[in-house]
């Protein structure tokens, strides 16, 4: 398996491959791929990587940047994330998550399962806030100096459907 950027012959992959690893996911809105095809249409798919196996495309992982209290400050959100039913349990989501978050960014949230992310570095942080989800699900990791306080903003390619 190796990671790369994706390239633009990959993105019928990556949409096929979102869909269906989301497709048995009970907290899904089925939306996930009309994210990822809405923040690289506007030019807010800060990294996009895939896992690939024999020319399969088993991986995907983007991050997008987000505001803080209104103020670009170097952070990412983390989302959607996916990976082949297939091929879950094998380490390809951390290795997606690792090497997208090696790419410089001061911090990182997600909104996501607390038990889950937590073996990551992420946790609820009060500093931080997402309105209208419970706090504990909207988590941060910081990588470079203190982290920030303040309302977060994701970009509008998340309202897509």
């Amino acid at each position: 398996m190796k990671l790369r950027e994706e390239t633009a012959a990959d993105i019928p992959l990556i949409r096929a491959l979102i869909t269906r690893a989301f497709a048995p996911m009970p907290f899904s809105s089925q939306t996930e791929a009309a994210i990822v095809d809405a923040l690289r249409d506007r030019g807010k798919l800060s990294v996009s990587l895939i896992a690939e196996d024999e020319g399969n495309v088993v991986g995907h992982v983007a991050f997008s940047p987000v505001a803080i209290d209104g103020a670009d400050l170097g952070w990412y959100g983390l989302g959607p994330i996916a990976v082949a039913p297939e091929w879950q349990g094998q380490g390809i989501g951390r290795a997606l998550m690792d090497a997208g978050l090696a790419l410089g960014a001061r911090g990182c949230v997600l909104l996501g399962d607390p038990a889950f992310y937590s073996r990551f570095g992420f946790q609820a942080d009060a500093k931080l806030t997402l309105p209208g989800v419970p706090a504990e699900y909207f988590q941060a990791a910081t990588f470079s100096g203190d982290t920030p306080s303040g309302e977060v903003t994701y970009d509008e390619g998340f309202s897509a459907s």
